[in-house]
């Protein structure tokens, strides 16, 4: 809707410096899903948006969209500011890959009130999270947001059957190109998954995030799920997910 303003609840994702005083903004929206925005002035110091639009912010927005890619940024209100997650360095790590997944996944102006639903409730948990793990990047919260992603953007797993033959298994391994787990007969190119992997991964699936719980040998499998998922249906890696099993 060229020159015209709309009002929306919205996430930052991503802020990056744009010119000298500007930056550009990667948000996902309730009312547009992802939508890419200037913020003018933001940088100095007397600028009315200030700390109310980094990364992690949960706002209300007056957008202003006018003939190019981006909008402009013409009114900001707090909603939540995630200071819980922000000023501690475990949960914005694990803050951070949330976000950056949310980026790479979801990059279209589509709505998506259950991707926005996600986003905000994963925010929320994060602001009260415990260190769970020497690794941000396994840390069960983070690990069932990604997964819960994957199955909102059509790539969820399959570990109920043998992806490639549709035997019950034993289920040995997982095939990004077959879209789930695979058992011995079929597993010949596929990544090691166990019975506890599978259970780990099924747990989180099936369980709110804030009640989010695997072991951590089950977390590294379901590492390798999530990102063999990007790599092959996206092709994509996270620069945010540093730990490997």
């Amino acid at each position: 809707m060229a020159g015209r303003g709309y009002k929306t609840e919205a996430v930052v994702l991503r802020s990056i410096r744009f010119g000298e005083a500007d930056r550009v903004l990667h948000l996902y929206t309730l009312e547009r899903g992802r939508v890419g925005a200037v913020a003018k002035g933001i940088r100095r110091t007397k600028s009315r948006f200030g700390a109310r639009l980094e990364p992690l912010s949960h706002v209300e927005l007056m957008l202003h969209q006018g003939g190019g890619e981006l909008a402009t940024v013409t009114g900001a209100s707090l909603l939540r500011p995630h200071r819980g997650a922000r000023e501690d360095q475990y949960r914005l790590s694990v803050g951070l890959v949330g976000l950056e997944a949310m980026l790479r996944l979801f990059t279209e102006q589509e709505r998506s009130a259950k991707a926005f639903e996600a986003l905000t409730r994963f925010l929320d948990v994060l602001d009260e999270a415990e260190v769970r793990t020497a690794e941000p990047p396994l840390d069960p919260l983070v690990l069932s947001f990604q997964l819960k992603l994957l199955w909102l953007s059509g790539y969820l797993p399959h570990l109920t059957s043998c992806a490639e033959c549709g035997s019950e298994g034993p289920l040995v391994g997982y095939s990004p190109r077959a879209g789930g787990a695979v058992c011995e007969r079929c597993a010949s190119d596929s990544l090691p998954l166990s019975t506890e992997g599978i259970r780990g991964i099924e747990g989180l699936l099936g369980t709110p995030l804030a009640d989010a719980a695997i072991s951590k040998r089950a977390a590294r499998e379901a590492l390798r799920v999530i990102t063999s998922s990007y790599e092959y249906h996206g092709g994509f890696r996270l620069r945010t997910l540093t730990a490997r099993a």
